[in-house]
């Protein structure tokens, strides 16, 4: 990879004069696919030319954008790298007059320290001209940067068209005191380090997964710090699904004064040119953009993300068509909305499987849900597959009374069915159980977790009823059949395992259930702390002890998407074997 020099500022101390006039930046949210280095290549092209048509004098992409975000241990494949920096090396072939500030993977040829750099690319004039590279590599949750990259020693500065202009990358502004994992960088703060080297403008290239009150915190971020430094304040985020994580888009950019100027939009790509400079005066576009969500009703950013989740997990898999088991009650009712409008009614198939316990409502209601989306419909009854599995079991279970064991064969059932139907058709089965359900292990392991996509397994059961009201209130508004019948949302959640049984006779109310589940799983809080809430003890013992004992079956269950602060998958690591109880 070709890489001459720009002029890089470092440790001057000259105070900036402002801008000369107003800087067209152009921000670039694009979608990207990790791995996908030539698909990722186009679409970096691609932007760079429409937003350099628009008039940007530079153009900024999200971080890692040539790679894709996370790549995790695809860096560890020997030609990855190399083939990261020869896709980048097409990309600055491409850049003109107008540079590109674009993120890559950079090797580090120093023989010290981990063996690449999280990096941006100053390209311009067919030629990668400098290189910034990240200086806080977060280490928590989802997040494993210090495994793979060396981190640098201060952000970059650079003299552009007489503008000084700093680069950092998504962590360098996690600096803020209300923010706790700044505790983990030993005092180092890049915005701080910036703030003495008097720059007209600062850029963050950012890959920053969503979960939901996340945009208003990385807002004040973006503000604080232009207040902070002095200047404008821009920051490009990516957009999209990768395996569990969503990134939700939404850059953003801040005059000196710390205004909002601009904001992109959220759960969308889009290529935006901002203008900045001068203080408390918006851009020409800046009254078009979507607002963040803490303005927008939470229960739609939890559907918008799951949708977008969900299309890119399946798409970006190869799948174009969905399965989804319809058994009448609310969880698969907003499954099977999310799939519509995620591949559309014309690729999703809802298939009801009535065992012999199977109430008619049941039946009912998920042939109505199926008629209001347009989706098609089968029916596939198991009750005699049921009673011969039982039979062939009858001498292994003779003399035994009948329990769990029996009850869960119509879930197996269901799910050998299902997968079949999956294979046969090249759908992708997408599974419907909540992160209450998952939590606690109610759910039937080889059954009703059977699938490639847990879509609503960081949904709270509570949060799956407010899903619903909301589809069918968005719905109305916008003048069209509810899709969810109302009984669905009405009755008992039941998993049908008896006749007349119901969730709360092996769980508490979900109410109850969702709140000890958010202080056990979300905050970390011990039983010693739930009871000193007010919660029963009896009630958070049962509820800890069924969240401990059933980590073997979500560590089997199929990738879910992220929506929460913490949800079960790659950013909570509990160990199966473990006897602690605090």
């Amino acid at each position: 990879m070709r890489q001459t020099r720009l002029q890089i500022v470092s440790g001057e101390n000259r105070l900036h004069s402002g801008f000369l006039s107003p800087m067209q930046l152009g921000i670039a949210q694009i979608n990207t696919t990790v791995g996908d280095l030539s698909g990722n290549c186009r679409r970096i092209i691609d932007a760079y030319r429409t937003l350099a048509g628009r008039g940007a004098e530079l153009v900024v992409f999200p971080e890692l954008a040539v790679a894709g975000y996370p790549p995790r241990d695809l860096l560890f494949k020997r030609r990855f790298v190399s083939d990261v920096e020869s896709a980048l090396s097409e990309i600055a072939a491409a850049a003109g007059s107008v540079p590109a500030l674009v993120g890559f993977v950079e090797t580090n040829t120093s023989g010290q320290g981990r063996r690449f750099f999280n990096a941006a690319a100053w390209c311009e004039r067919g030629e990668v001209r400098l290189i910034a590279r990240k200086c806080l590599l977060p280490t928590y949750d989802v997040f494993d940067e210090d495994r793979y990259f060396e981190p640098a020693t201060e952000p970059r500065v650079v003299d552009f068209a007489g503008r000084r202009i700093g680069i950092t990358i998504c962590e360098d502004i996690w600096t803020h005191p209300m923010i706790a994992t700044r505790r983990l960088y030993s005092g180092m703060d890049p915005v701080r380090q910036l703030a003495a080297q008097h720059c007209d403008l600062v850029i963050n290239l950012s890959a920053s997964p969503w979960h939901f009150g996340k945009g208003g915190l990385r807002e004040k971020l973006v503000t604080d710090a232009a207040r902070t430094l002095g200047c404008p304040v821009a920051y490009c985020n990516a957009v999209g699904g990768n395996d569990e994580l969503i990134f939700d888009g939404r850059s953003v950019a801040a005059s000196a004064d710390g205004a909002v100027v601009a904001g992109l939009a959220a759960f969308q790509e889009e290529l935006r040119v901002v203008s900045l400079g001068v203080p408390s005066q918006p851009s020409p576009e800046a009254g078009n953009w979507i607002a963040p969500s803490y303005s927008q009703a939470e229960t739609k950013d939890v559907f918008d993300a799951l949708v977008l989740g969900l299309r890119d997990y399946a798409g970006k898999c190869g799948f174009r068509r969905s399965l989804v088991a319809l058994s009448g009650g609310i969880d698969s009712a907003v499954v099977g909305v999310l799939a519509v409008a995620a591949f559309g009614p014309e690729n999703v198939t809802g298939v009801s499987l009535p065992s012999a316990i199977s109430s008619g409502h049941s039946r009912d209601d998920a042939a109505e849900l199926a008629r209001n989306l347009g989706i098609a419909f089968q029916t596939i009854a198991i009750a005699d597959v049921v009673a011969a599995t039982e039979a062939a079991l009858g001498p292994a279970f003779a003399g035994r009374p009948r329990d769990v064991a029996e009850e869960n064969i119509q879930a197996r059932v269901r799910g050998v069915l299902m997968m079949a139907l999956s294979n046969k058709f090249g759908s992708i089965l997408l599974t419907t159980g909540n992160k209450s359900e998952m939590a606690v292990g109610y759910c039937t392991l080889y059954g009703d977790m059977c699938g490639g996509l847990a879509v609503i397994s960081d949904v709270f059961k509570t949060q799956v009823y407010a899903l619903a009201r909301w589809i069918n209130d968005d719905a109305r508004r916008a003048g069209r059949t509810p899709p969810i019948p109302q009984s669905s949302i009405d009755k008992p959640p039941s998993a049908e395992l008896r006749p007349g049984q119901t969730d709360q006779d092996s769980l508490p109310p979900y109410e109850l259930l969702d709140a000890i589940l958010r202080g056990y799983v979300e905050e970390g809080l011990s039983r010693r702390d739930l009871v000193a809430r007010g919660f029963a003890e009896s009630v958070v013992n049962d509820v800890a002890r069924k969240v401990d004992l059933n980590e073997y079956k979500r560590k089997q269950a199929a990738p879910g998407l992220k929506i929460t602060p913490l949800a079960f998958g790659v950013g909570r690591r509990i160990p199966i074997v473990q006897k602690y109880v605090s």
